[in-house]
Order: C-alpha cells, then sequence, then structure tokens
C-alpha cells in the first residue's frame, strides 16, 4: 500500500491480492487534475511498474467523480507568468501520458463514474480500457476556455470515436453519458456504480493475460476515415467553425492539431498539440473567457450574505401571476427544476393559452431527445392553473411576472399580503421598476425582493437577484439556492431603475439611435456590433423584442435619469405607422414569413422627420464612422453606466458586471465581459474619448466621477473601490 500525497490533492495507492494497483484520485469536490495530483499520479504509477507484486493498473476517482478536468485555477495562474517544464501539457502529454502510462508494460484501465472531463478523460483515453457507469459525464470542454485538449486528446479520440464525432464533441464541448460514450467505442464496457472497480481489475488482468486486446488508443486507426475522407470531413468542419465564430481562433487551431495526427501521424500531432495549446494559453481569447469562467462561479458568493453561514429554507410550492411568454418560461424553468408550480391568471382563456406555452416548451425537449414523454407527464404534473388566491395559502414563494404597470404592481404586491402565508417570499420579474415604488402599499417590504429572469426565462442562463434595503440575508440565500436549482447564474444587485443589468444596457440603444439621428448609417451600425461579436446589432434587437418594450424600458430611464437621457422621436414614429419589429413584419427591418430580416429603403424618411422634431442636423464626422469608433461610441457609454453601477454600490464585484453582460445581454464572452473589455483598452483611454465627445455632443457622453478618478490614477476600473460600501 502507497500513498502520494500534497496539499493540492493527492493520489492513493492500494495494491490487492489480485496484483492489482488501484489508484484513487482525491481532490474534492470534482477530483480536479492539479499539477499536484498529476505529480502524484506519474510518481505513483512509476512505483507501481517498478513494484513485482503490481500486474495492472486501475484508475478511478473518489467518491462518485473520476476526475473533473484540469484545475481551472491553475491555468488562469499560468496565464500570468511562464510554465515549468513538468507544468505544461506537451510535456505531460508525451513524456508522461504517452511514454510511461500508454507505453507500460503493465496494462491500465480506468474506471469512470461522474465526471470524466478535460484532462481527466484525456488520462483515461491513455489506458488500455475504459468501463464506466451508464450515467458517467465524459467530455473535452476546453474549447470554453480559449483552448484545445492538451493531454493527447486531439489525437486519441478521434482513433477511438471515429474523426465526426471527435470533432463534434471538442468543438462543441459536447457532454456524452457513458451508454452513448459505449456505443460510440470511447469506453469498453458499461457496468453499475457497485461493480465499476471490480470489473476494472478483472479487465486489466484479463489484458495481462491477452484474454482481451491491449490497445494503445493513440496508435489505433480503425475508426479514422481513409485519407480523402477524412480531409472532406476536416474542411466541412472548418466551414462551420468559421461561420458559428467568425471571431474565434481556437477552433480552427484544433482543427489544424487534429490534421496534423491524421496526416503526419499521431506523435506529430501530439508535438502540434502542445504547442499550439501553450500559444493559446496565453492568448487574449483565453484570458478572457478564463475571467468569465471565474466571474460565472463567483457570483453565487456574496459577501456578508453567504459567509455568515445561513442555511437555505425549504421551497417546495412557488406561486407564478402571469402567464405571458416569460410567466410561462419561470414555470417551465421550475418545473424543470422539481417546484410545484401555481400559475395564475385572469381568465380562463389567458390561463389555457399559458399552460399550453408550458407544455409547448417541454415539449421541444421531447422532439429534441432531451426528456422522454413519461417525464414530459411527470414534469408537467407539477403545474396547476388557477384563476384566483384561494390556492395561495401554502405557497412559499409568488413571482410576479405581469406587464411593466407600477399600479398594477402595487395593488398585486397589496393582495399577496392578504393570502400568502406569513413566510412566503414575495418576488418581482420586473426588469426596471424600483422595489421600494412596487412595495409601498404593503407592510411587508421586509419580504419583498426582485427575481429578474432574462426571456425566454427557460433558455437563459441569467437571474438578477435584487434586494432592497429591506430585504434579509436569509431571502437572498433562499432565492440562490432556487437560482442553483433551476440552473441559473444568479447575479446579486442593489435596487434602484433599471439594476445592474438593464441600467448597463440603456445607453445602448440610445447611443445608437444618437448615431443614426446625425449621420450614421443604421445598418453599417448593426453590421459593426455583430462583428464586434453581439448576436445581433442594437436595431435587430430592437425589432426582436418589440417597440413597446424598448418604450416600456427606456420610460423609466428617461424619468429616473434625465441629464444623460438621449431622448428621440425615432420609435414612436414609427410606432404610429404601426411598425413595432418582427411581429408586424415591419420595424427597423422588413420581415419575410420566415423573419428574415432586410434593410427598408423607407426608413430614411422616418429617421429624416426624427431629426427635425429633435433640431438635429447631420454630422460630416459621424457619417462615414470606422467600425472601431461606432463600437466604441455605442460601449463606452455603457462602460460609463457600469462604473456608476459599482460606485453606487448597486454591483459589489467589477466580475458580476462582465457575468451579467455575457449571459445577459449577450456580451461576447471571448471579451471577458464589459469591464473586462474595458480595461484592456484602459481607464484612461475611455475617459479620454468620453471627455471629448461630451464637449462636442453634451451630457450624455459625460464620464462619471468614477471613470475620472480612475484614468487620473491610470487605475483598472474593475479594481476594488476601497471606500466602496455595497448596499447589501
Amino acid at each position: 500500500m502507497g500513498s502520494s500525497s500534497t496539499p493540492g490533492g493527492r493520489i492513493a495507492m492500494e495494491v490487492g491480492d489480485d496484483g492489482v494497483a488501484l489508484m484513487t484520485i482525491h481532490n474534492p469536490p470534482v477530483n480536479s487534475l492539479s499539477f499536484d495530483v498529476f505529480r502524484s499520479l506519474k510518481e505513483n504509477y512509476e512505483e507501481a511498474l517498478g513494484r513485482d507484486d503490481v500486474k495492472a493498473i486501475v484508475i478511478t476517482g473518489a467518491k462518485g467523480n473520476f476526475c473533473g478536468g484540469f484545475d481551472v485555477t491553475a491555468i488562469e495562474g499560468s496565464q500570468g507568468g511562464t510554465m515549468e517544464k513538468e507544468q505544461r501539457p506537451g510535456y505531460m502529454a508525451v513524456e508522461v501520458i504517452t511514454d510511461i502510462f500508454e507505453a507500460a508494460r503493465k496494462p491500465s484501465v480506468a474506471a469512470i463514474d461522474g465526471l470524466a472531463m478535460g484532462g481527466g478523460l484525456e488520462t483515461a483515453m491513455a489506458c488500455h480500457a475504459r468501463i464506466s457507469t451508464p450515467t458517467a459525464q465524459l467530455g473535452l470542454p476546453e474549447l470554453t476556455l480559449g483552448l484545445i485538449p492538451g493531454l493527447g486528446g486531439t489525437q486519441r479520440l478521434p482513433r477511438l470515436v471515429g474523426l465526426s464525432k471527435a470533432l463534434g464533441m471538442m468543438l462543441t464541448s459536447e457532454v456524452v453519458q457513458g451508454d452513448e460514450a459505449c456505443s460510440w467505442g470511447l469506453v469498453d464496457a458499461i457496468v453499475s456504480p457497485d461493480d465499476l472497480v471490480n470489473t476494472a481489475r478483472r479487465w486489466a488482468l484479463d489484458i495481462l493475460d491477452r484474454r482481451r486486446p491491449w490497445v494503445a488508443s493513440l496508435y489505433k486507426n480503425d475508426k479514422i476515415e481513409p485519407l480523402g475522407e477524412a480531409t472532406e470531413i476536416l474542411k466541412f468542419a472548418r466551414a462551420q467553425a468559421q461561420k458559428q465564430a467568425p471571431h474565434l481562433q481556437h477552433p480552427l487551431v484544433c482543427i489544424d492539431v487534429i490534421e496534423e495526427g491524421i496526416v503526419s501521424g499521431p506523435r506529430a500531432g501530439l508535438f502540434k498539440e502542445a504547442e499550439a495549446f501553450q500559444e493559446l494559453l496565453y492568448s487574449d481569447t483565453s484570458k478572457s473567457l478564463v475571467h468569465i469562467f471565474f466571474a460565472q462561479s463567483g457570483t453565487s458568493k456574496v459577501p456578508g450574505i453567504t459567509d455568515v453561514g445561513l442555511v437555505p429554507r425549504r421551497v417546495n410550492k412557488i406561486a407564478i401571476l402571469g402567464g405571458g411568454l416569460l410567466g410561462s418560461g419561470i414555470a417551465t424553468t421550475l418545473i424543470l427544476g422539481g417546484y410545484q408550480v401555481i400559475l395564475k391568471e385572469v381568465d380562463d382563456k389567458s390561463l389555457e393559452t399559458g399552460i399550453d406555452r408550458v407544455r409547448a416548451n417541454l415539449q421541444s425537449h421531447v422532439h429534441e431527445g432531451k426528456m422522454s414523454q413519461e417525464k414530459f407527464e411527470k414534469t408537467v404534473s407539477l403545474l396547476k392553473g388557477v384563476l384566483n388566491y384561494e390556492n395561495f395559502k401554502d405557497v412559499d414563494m409568488v413571482i410576479e411576472a405581469v406587464i411593466e404597470n407600477v399600479s398594477l404592481k402595487q395593488q398585486i404586491f397589496s393582495d399577496l399580503e392578504n393570502y400568502c402565508p406569513p413566510h412566503c417570499i414575495l418576488a418581482s420579474n420586473t426588469s426596471t421598476i424600483d422595489l421600494n415604488l412596487i412595495g409601498n402599499r404593503t407592510i411587508s417590504q421586509d419580504r419583498i425582493v426582485g427575481a429578474h429572469f432574462f426571456c425566454p426565462a427557460h433558455v437563459l442562463p441569467l437571474l438578477e437577484i435584487v434586494h432592497t434595503k429591506q430585504t434579509p440575508p436569509q431571502v437572498i440565500v433562499d432565492l440562490l439556492d432556487i437560482g442553483k436549482n433551476i440552473g441559473k447564474t444568479p447575479v446579486v444587485v442593489g435596487n434602484c431603475p433599471g439594476f445592474a443589468v438593464n441600467r448597463m444596457f440603456f445607453p445602448y440603444t440610445q447611443a445608437s439611435i444618437f448615431l443614426v439621428e446625425r449621420g450614421t448609417d443604421l445598418y453599417e451600425i448593426d453590421g459593426a456590433i455583430t462583428k464586434f461579436g453581439m448576436p445581433m446589432g442594437p436595431f435587430r434587437l430592437a425589432d426582436l423584442v418589440g417597440f413597446h418594450v424598448a418604450i416600456a424600458t427606456s420610460m423609466q430611464f428617461v424619468q429616473n435619469f434625465p441629464e444623460r437621457t438621449y431622448n428621440s422621436m425615432l420609435i414612436p414614429l414609427l410606432q404610429e405607422d404601426k411598425r413595432e419589429g418582427e411581429t408586424t413584419r415591419k420595424g427597423f427591418y422588413l420581415y419575410d414569413e420566415k423573419c428574415k430580416a432586410s434593410p427598408d429603403p423607407e426608413l430614411s424618411k422616418y429617421i429624416e422627420k426624427s431629426r427635425c422634431i429633435n433640431g438635429v442636423t447631420i454630422d460630416p464626422k459621424l457619417m462615414k464612422l470606422a467600425e472601431k469608433d461606432i463600437v466604441e461610441m455605442i460601449f463606452f457609454p455603457m462602460v460609463n453606466e457600469a462604473c456608476r453601477i459599482l460606485a453606487e454600490g448597486i454591483a459589489v464585484n467589477a466580475s458580476d458586471l462582465d457575468a451579467a453582460a455575457v449571459m445577459g445581454v449577450g456580451f461576447p464572452p471571448y471579451r471577458g465581459g464589459i469591464m473586462f473589455w474595458a480595461d484592456s483598452l484602459g481607464s484612461k483611454y475611455i475617459y479620454s474619448k468620453l471627455e471629448e465627445w461630451s464637449k462636442i455632443y453634451g451630457e450624455f457622453f459625460k464620464p462619471c466621477a468614477y471613470l475620472a478618478e480612475r484614468a487620473a490614477k491610470g487605475t483598472p476600473l474593475s479594481s476594488p473601490k476601497e471606500e466602496a460600501t455595497p448596499q447589501l
């Protein structure tokens, strides 16, 4: 019995009477492959190979997880400096994984349960066989961090499952379950968790005695397509990657590395993989994506809330008021998370429509093969439709999801107080309205909270949790737990008009209209913003959400921040002619029956009319703006507003705003979020540009005090503000 132990995790080795050395990865919570674990694994492996009483080796993970992949904190740390040779994935892939594990004179078998991700799966692929449980999850998600698999995955996966499946797994970071992985050839047998290790031990001894094949996956060729066919598959994959992510290089690098292995042999492929990984590790894209990874995982840690020992209360039943697009989406999300849901509407027809929407949302899961019909029936049975408050006497939480009308919301909250039990959390899904205003007719301000989902709620991952000064920490902890159970990334923010996400986003459309009225081509703006990496431009987005929504949300900004609002008549003028966006097939664009957008030559007359009403003239400098200038004039006002949000303590961390921008408004993740991107340009540069524009065009562009102060000191915008007092 042997064991190597280090502070960053360890490998425990136990040699049985059968001569099999069982190596167990211990590095909670998911047994990640830190440098310490990897070093320990190498040491134990070398010891096992040198021991006469060891015939074969089985690698497994402790407590139900094989290995969750390379420790991302180690990757982040590496990006800040240079790596020692022993820490380089290239060294590990060739000298350790290939020349020690795979080339060993003693067979090894991986016993996989739970997660086998990234470097964990790559280590398993270097073993001579893999045994898995049916529900184990196997994947190579490195591309989500701007990297490629670095421990030989680009070479071994295609040889185990074929080129098409391997490309799909790597380029889309697809995770496959054990039983599917077995049908592909990625694992050799499926067994129950109880039989896993014993089966793997027997399998390893069978390989030793040649009762089962001794396979070095790096040199396996039967699954690889003939060269001509392989070249066509790679060519198609390149075209798809360029179409789906035109801004990203690393998917193309991954394809190049796979191709090198097919054309020049797997060993050459390994060396190219090592070289490419090292280069990508220090790229801006990878640094940005790693930052976003930590920003998203860090949003659930809230100082003074999640670190004071509070335990979430049990929430069984949740009521939703309003079965519109948003309410039905929230209901879908909650029943998928296993909550009992009551959906209240004002009349039979509206209720039926709301329930039908939920059923349709779930049915799409069935069509996509993500849910069985049996699971569909079970899930939909958690939903109950009602027309009054009589069923609210035992609910643990209510989410109001009606239209953005202050007096209607005030009436609802006043009613809820009379019908709901005293412990019930009263939440509003408002996207813009001050919660104190919504709750001012109640005496229950201490249980009012914002639960702002983004439409469609069953698809988009962000949940903005808004607290007032009266909201107790317990309520926030409860909501964070609900968010986790339904698979949302929560961002906890303070209360103000628009909160964090919409307030940060308000200047986006306003700056775009400002440019259009001064002569910048509307369709060029959308083109530049899409090229920057947003899913669509501001005008295409306004058409998609509908002008009534754009007007309702902008009104809150106009009323509360008049000094920095750009008022325009362009959208109201379009509305007068029954142009509401996609729903009316006319907005800033024209739409065919398939909702395909095309520019509308008639739009210029509305722009001209709006100019006249606003008393604005065309500025020749803005008529021929470069794409870079369009991007800056639209996003710098957003950065400015984000700085105000931080200065006021509405958001605690700049990284929370980065996560919110990426998941709430579609800011490109490979730019690291709004504040991370701003810091890549520098506070001085952004300040100087806004200051210059404010002198020419007025208050809308005026840099705030926080930004001015950071620029004067040359301090990053995202570094903590010492005197900031969060609202929490």
